[in-house]
């Protein structure tokens, strides 16, 4: 892990700052899709088995770059799950910072 940390980090100073936290939000993007279909396997449900969304909707989801919240939270509920939106203030340096704005 330290060679892909070694090699992030002089990428990233080739960059400029903009492009750097460009790129990090297209790969939260990705990271999040990957993450709500593994999220279903474990629970073990095939896309197919939601019962308010089509298999190819499901697909859609999953990989969609940007979802209303409602959306997230339905498709949460059909595979047994809850979820918890928490904010912090981005200047602090602490731990515990956090706040629940929503809990379903």
């Amino acid at each position: 892990m330290a060679i892909v940390n070694s090699a992030r980090a002089a990428m990233e100073s080739r960059m400029n700052p903009a492009d750097v936290q460009k790129a990090r939000l297209i790969a939260e993007r990705e990271i999040m899709a990957i993450r709500l279909a593994d999220l279903r396997e474990r629970q073990g449900t095939k896309q197919s088995d939601l019962k308010d969304f089509s298999q190819t909707a499901v697909s859609k989801l999953e990989h969609r770059k940007d979802m209303k919240i409602s959306t997230l939270i339905e498709y949460l509920e059909n595979i047994g799950m809850g979820m918890e939106i928490r904010v912090y203030r981005k200047s602090s340096t602490g731990e515990g910072q956090f706040e629940t704005l929503l809990k379903v």
